[in-house]
């Protein structure tokens, strides 16, 4: 990339070849056949009379309250190949027609436009800009372009390792990879995607390509991924990475709730408990992050700190949006369309009165995290990929410090240097299956929690929990002979083998009482440990899928549908639970029905037990089950 000259009025003066110079700067006009001074010595004098003249940036890109906007980010693509919860709504975002996109050419005149004018740094975001086809051609365009410094791009990592080897070529210089957990669980609830793997591999190809630092963004979220601070952090005692925690920001469609949002004191405070020596770092003009380090850690960590201390008063930024609006605010939802004004032949002069107009507008600061959680504005993924964020948080969710499900099952915590050595050596991980969570209410006086492994069908609030005796229909459901016993009576596994493939159905059930002040802090989620239905719902859905790993001598199913739901009974002060499995296989799901009930159960008791131990866990039972040689059943 071309070095910046001493400033832009120099770009024009060594362009010029007219009689003077319009920084006022004598100028020689050489004619042909008569001796003139050296370009060195020609290149020397005018520098030195610019350093002493020194020209003001550009006024189109200066807003009232003297900000310099030098950092633009542009968005390549309303499209993501991630749902992230944070970032787009659950129901998706109505895209622009293609037609009213940027094409690749009104891109890089826009680019051309600000460089010229002062920008140094440009920023490729998206949607997910690595799913644009032309995007290595674009980093090699605006690569060309005298002046600019840094060429950035934002993204989550899906196709970075394929594509970093030919970005890197092409000039690509700085990389922001979000992640918002290292559990291959709780990524595939955040982003209700497969795909954790290829974004770790995506950031260790960054590291081997000599990118350094190699930007993580984490946004943090309570109730999900805040227990894995520590885990984050421990990261940079080896890697030459900034780890990036982002404060939950209100974006339309994403739910925001101030009980999610994280401040980034809280987790200044959670990190120096573990690390007392952690060290603030030097802060960069018109850095967003404040950056800190352990002494001897290769990384850093940073914080931003968008909604408890905001950074507008050194803000530089300025961002076009897919469909070419400008927007001068992240947070403001002022807008003007600089495609329309291309598209109808304006001059280079009347967009820059265009743009000098907006940015002129610009506010001193934007309008506070309560005000913005109210105001419209577009869904992150409308914008950018950002600094990365989703509808409820990332990360599973914070179950427990002392005894969460981590990368398999549920059991004792991982310990984070095996689990980092498991993902760092190939990724071998267990995959899970893609999870979509439904919100259903949260408040008074009733709140209700819904998960399930499938999304094609509309959640449904969980009836009262009966206790009537249980109905057979169909043929007789039970044998007089114990099948996972042998001829000598040890245990032994059932051989379905020879067994057709049938729908199989099964629903389960379970009642936690947790009393009255537990269910009351549960019912206005208010809990230290975070949202202890969401977890435990999460939890649920986990344990379904890891029955066999927990219950000896079942079969693991691939379970197409899971689902578990939670509503609070406030005349007994509990909380019903029901678990619905479905697969397609030999074998039925009830284990993983009760399976599903009895942990989100288990996690109803840790989520609360510091407020009471006197919970009662109980009513685990099967509801009802289809499918297979033994008939159907059904409790009435």
């Amino acid at each position: 990339m071309a070095a910046r000259p001493v400033s832009r009025m120099l770009q024009r003066v060594l362009r010029s070849s007219v009689r003077s110079c319009s920084s006022g700067a004598p100028v020689t006009q050489h004619r042909p056949g008569e001796p003139s001074q050296t370009a060195v010595e020609e290149l020397s004098r005018r520098r030195q009379f610019l350093r002493e003249h020194a020209a003001p940036f550009s006024a189109f890109l200066t807003d009232s309250f003297g900000r310099q906007h030098s950092y633009l980010r542009i968005s390549l693509t309303e499209k993501c190949n991630l749902r992230c919860q944070y970032c787009m709504p659950e129901e998706g975002v109505p895209l622009t027609p293609k037609a009213d996109l940027l094409t690749t050419e009104e891109i890089l005149t826009l680019a051309r436009l600000f460089v010229k004018e002062g920008v140094d740094k440009i920023r490729l975001t998206g949607g997910e800009p690595l799913i644009r086809p032309d995007v290595v051609d674009i980093v090699a365009q605006l690569h060309r372009l005298e002046g600019l410094r840094t060429i950035g791009i934002t993204t989550n990592g899906i196709n970075l390792a394929r594509l970093l080897p030919q970005l890197q070529k092409a000039g690509l210089s700085a990389i922001n990879i979000s992640l918002d957990t290292l559990v291959p669980a709780k990524f595939e609830f955040i982003v209700r995607r497969k795909g954790f793997h290829k974004v770790m591999e995506g950031i260790h190809k960054a590291i081997e390509l000599g990118y350094s630092p190699v930007k993580v963004n984490c946004v943090v979220m309570r109730g999900l991924n805040e227990d894995e601070l520590l885990d984050f952090v421990a990261l940079t005692e080896g890697l030459p990475l900034d780890v990036r925690f982002i404060e939950y920001m209100p974006f339309d469609g994403n739910k925001w709730n101030f009980k999610k949002m994280v401040s980034y004191k809280e987790m200044l405070d959670t990190l120096r408990q573990q690390w007392p020596e952690l060290e603030k770092l030097p802060e960069e003009e018109s850095s967003t992050a404040k950056a800190f380090k352990v002494p001897g850690f290769r990384g850093q960590v940073s914080f931003i700190t968008s909604m408890s201390e905001h950074f507008c008063g050194t803000c530089n930024r300025l961002r076009i949006t897919a469909d070419g609006n400008l927007k001068v605010c992240l947070f403001g939802n002022s807008e003007v369309s600089l495609r329309d004004h291309l598209r109808v032949g304006a001059s280079e002069e009347e967009l820059l009165q265009i743009i000098g107009a907006a940015v002129g507008r610009k506010k001193r600061q934007h309008a506070g995290m309560f005000s913005i959680a109210q105001m419209k504005n577009r869904p992150m993924i409308l914008i950018e990929l950002l600094l990365m964020l989703q509808d409820s948080p990332p990360a599973i969710p914070s179950i427990s410090s002392q005894d969460p499900f981590r990368v398999q099952g549920i059991g004792h915590r991982v310990s984070f240097s095996n689990q980092m050595a498991t993902l760092w050596k190939g990724c071998q991980g267990p995959r899970t299956s893609l999870l979509a969570q439904r919100w259903l209410g949260s408040g008074p006086p009733q709140r209700h929690c819904s998960s399930r492994l499938d999304s094609d069908t509309n959640p449904k609030c969980l009836s009262a929990v009966s206790r009537a005796p249980a109905t057979p229909s169909g043929p007789p459901p039970t044998s007089d002979q114990l099948t996972h016993v042998d001829a000598e009576g040890r245990a032994a596994m059932v051989d379905v083998g020879g067994k057709p493939d049938t729908e199989r159905v099964a629903v389960a059930s379970a009642v936690v009482l947790l009393g009255p002040v537990a269910f009351k802090l549960v019912q206005k989620n208010q809990l230290k440990k975070g949202d202890a239905l969401v977890v435990a719902q999460l939890a649920g859905v986990q344990a379904a899928k890891q029955t066999s790993q927990l219950i000896p001598l079942c079969h693991h199913v691939a379970l197409s549908h899971v689902e578990v739901q939670l509503e609070l009974d406030s005349t007994r002060h509990a909380v019903g639970i029901q678990a619905s499995c479905r697969a397609r296989g030999p074998t039925g799901v009830e284990m993983e029905a009760l399976t599903a009930a009895a942990v989100a159960a288990l996690t109803l008791y840790d989520m609360c037990k510091a407020v009471s131990r006197d919970i009662v866990l109980g009513e685990i039972k099967l509801i009802s089950k289809t499918g297979g040689q033994r008939g159907d059943f059904h409790r009435t």
